[in-house]
């Protein structure tokens, strides 16, 4: 599914962040990268997200050569994405079923299919008696299921979680990834970087080192050993058989939408992008509206070039 073939990167400033990387994540796994500040992680993210291009190898994402892809193409490879942030980036003036719903929204969704699956996903992250609050009024640990829930409400095929436990106590950490590894059951890939090597420890799955942008270590972790704590709070069950795509992955009982959520008819693109994207990151939610991206692309670059 993701393939790395011999991938270096150099910014124009000479930094060199990846040094002949060579990595394959099969559908359905769940790989922790960690190393330190400086050891390739963020152009790691950066260049599986396409925000940046290797300057040699080449990077194969679902059959998408991230490489050679067109512009007007990335917005629609993006959708298969689900992107979880260190810092939350949700909206502050949106409760957390708008916050969620938005994901939907900016995509062109129609709003029977956003009152029908928001309150589910919200569900699954255990929030449902918090849809109508907002942001400051969460903690960081529900602050960032929000997040999760909506990188999950797209229902993308690889869930992208940029240290996602930075920002909460441990025993929260200990629920997020418990809840991503339960999501990884059911199907969906995921790939989750961060520093915490003591969190990592307690759990058995691979793990790739990144140091000085060169993969040091690449393997699963033996942990049996390890004792983790309960973690409660958690609604995702795997299930054998399968009715459509989104009752697939999560067995939650649909909760009904808030009443006064209200159908968006403004164009929230702008809005949304400006209120996720921090000023020193070049990280976003990819939920964008392809067909105004992909109609933005063909004028400005006559629909060919790269």
């Amino acid at each position: 599914m993701i393939d790395f073939k011999n991938v270096s990167k150099v910014y124009d400033n000479g930094t060199k962040a990846l040094s002949n990387v060579n990595i394959h994540i099969d559908k359905g796994e769940f790989v922790f990268v960690v190393g330190a500040s400086g050891a390739g992680k963020s152009t790691f993210l950066k260049l599986m997200m396409r925000e940046e291009v290797p300057s040699s190898g080449s990077i194969t994402i679902k059959d998408y050569n991230l490489g050679e892809m067109k512009k007007r193409k990335i917005p629609y490879f993006r959708r298969n994405l689900g992107i979880v942030f260190q810092d939350f980036r949700l909206i502050p003036n949106m409760t957390v079923y708008d916050n969620v719903a938005f994901a939907m929204r900016v995509i062109g969704a129609r709003e029977k299919a956003i009152r029908k699956r928001v309150p589910y996903v919200i569900n699954i992250v255990g929030l449902s008696q918090k849809a109508r609050c907002y942001p400051n009024e969460l903690s960081g640990g529900e602050q960032q299921r929000v997040a999760l829930a909506r990188a999950l409400v797209n229902n993308a095929d690889i869930i992208i979680a940029d240290e996602p436990t930075g920002n909460v106590d441990p025993q929260m950490s200990l629920e997020i990834v418990e809840l991503l590894k339960r999501l990884n059951e059911t199907g969906t890939t995921v790939i989750m970087v961060t520093h915490a090597h003591d969190l990592v420890r307690r759990f058995d799955n691979r793990v790739i080192v990144l140091d000085g942008g060169a993969i040091v270590s690449d393997g699963a972790v033996d942990n049996s050993g390890i004792s983790i704590s309960p973690v409660t709070h958690l609604n995702v069950e795997k299930t054998e058989t399968f009715e459509n795509r989104i009752t697939q992955r999560f067995v939650s009982k649909p909760q009904e939408a808030p009443s006064e959520a209200p159908a968006s008819n403004e164009n929230p693109d702008e809005d949304f992008l400006n209120a996720i994207v921090s000023d020193n990151e070049t990280y976003r939610v990819y939920v964008e509206d392809d067909e105004k991206t992909a109609a933005s692309a063909e004028n400005t670059e006559g629909g060919d070039a790269q």
